[in-house]
């Protein structure tokens, strides 16, 4: 991966659990003002608080330019509903939608719900994968001109544009269309922690976007590694990943020694490696680790959101914008474009040219 690639940089707009949204609201519009790629939103069965999905389809039309973000568990849920959610969320962002998936392990989890016991991390992580590619292609399952909206006529769409995915997975199936159009990405971004191994198949397969769990740049550059060889080995293009390394950032005590390196830094589980300094400090790292070619950028977890999500935007990233090393506005208008990454061809459509030609 060349060193000179553009910085990606992305932060969790989480904390304390809250019923509403107003306080996501500002946090995002302050990440926004950094012109950060996107914010996420983290979510599971075991948390209580308002559904994250929901919660950024109501920070969406309070922001303009920003991707969002929210943790959409597979588990106990319907590909189906997923992806038209997702969708939804893309349409009302004007094409600013993520979702990240994640997986629900725990027998409370699966109790709350009744149909089934807990499964293996590697069976999960499977049912994860299959719910990713049966929700892109649901939602290829209009083509980008199905919609007529003729009144003249009565013809709302054209039938022969619309696509059955007739999809079979190991504990779903779906047959589609989709009842929401093509969203305005194509498709949405997904973004999959790839750290894990269960993980790591389906980040390399179906993910847009990887976030991992490192405590040096070797480190980060061997999971960036093993997971481009596994995208290469899928027909995928594995420059086209985006790998960040989670990284959750305490930025409330100037007076403490920073831990630069992370090699003693200490674990927190599932939230991504801890680093504890100043905004200075935190910027150092990050130039360090982006030069050495190391990760695409990192996804920041704020200790205390409101303190930190403040000085990793007015000084972290304003000091990356002084030097020029991270954009100080935004070039395009939707979260692909914000990452570098294009807008995917419709496989249904791509078929149907490719047989008329034939």
């Amino acid at each position: 991966m060349s060193p000179t690639r553009p910085l990606h940089l992305a932060a969790e707009i989480g904390g304390p659990p809250r019923y509403d949204a107003a306080s996501h609201v500002t946090l995002a519009r302050l990440a926004e003002g950094g012109a950060l790629d996107y914010v996420t939103l983290h979510d599971s069965f075991a948390r209580p608080g308002p559904d994250a999905l929901a919660v950024l389809a109501r920070v969406a039309p309070a922001t303009t330019r920003i991707g969002l973000v929210p943790t959409v568990t597979t588990t106990h849920t319907e590909p189906f509903h997923v992806s038209s959610a997702v969708a939804t969320l893309d349409w009302v962002s004007k094409g600013r939608a993520g979702w990240q998936a994640d997986v629900s392990s725990t027998e409370a989890e699966a109790r709350l719900f009744g149909r089934r016991p807990a499964a293996p991390a590697t069976a999960l992580w499977r049912e994860a994968g299959e719910a990713a590619d049966a929700g892109a292609r649901l939602w290829d399952s209009w083509e980008d001109d199905a919609e007529i909206r003729d009144a003249a006529t009565g013809r709302f769409i054209d039938r022969d544009k619309l696509h059955h995915i007739d999809f079979e997975g190991s504990t779903f199936s779906v047959r589609g269309p989709a009842i929401v159009p093509r969203p305005p990405q194509g498709r949405p971004v997904t973004v999959v922690d790839g750290t894990s191994g269960p993980a790591r198949e389906p980040a390399a397969r179906h993910a847009d976007v990887v976030h991992i769990r490192a405590t040096s740049p070797e480190q980060a550059a061997s999971l960036a590694g093993d997971l481009r060889r596994r995208a290469t080995a899928h027909g995928r293009d594995p420059e086209s990943l985006r790998i960040l390394v989670a990284l959750t950032v305490d930025l409330g005590d100037a007076e403490t020694a920073p831990e630069p390196g992370l090699e003693s830094g200490p674990q927190l589980a599932g939230r991504g490696t801890y680093f504890r300094g100043g905004p200075v400090d935190l910027a150092e790292l990050v130039i360090q680790w982006h030069r050495g070619g190391a990760v695409d950028g990192f996804h920041l977890t704020p200790i205390a959101p409101e303190r930190d999500l403040e000085r990793i935007v007015n000084g972290t990233v304003a000091l990356l914008q002084h030097r020029s090393l991270f954009r100080t506005f935004y070039p395009g208008g939707t979260l692909r474009e914000h990452l570098g990454l294009g807008r995917p061809a419709n496989r249904y459509a791509l078929a149907d040219t490719s047989g008329a030609q034939s």
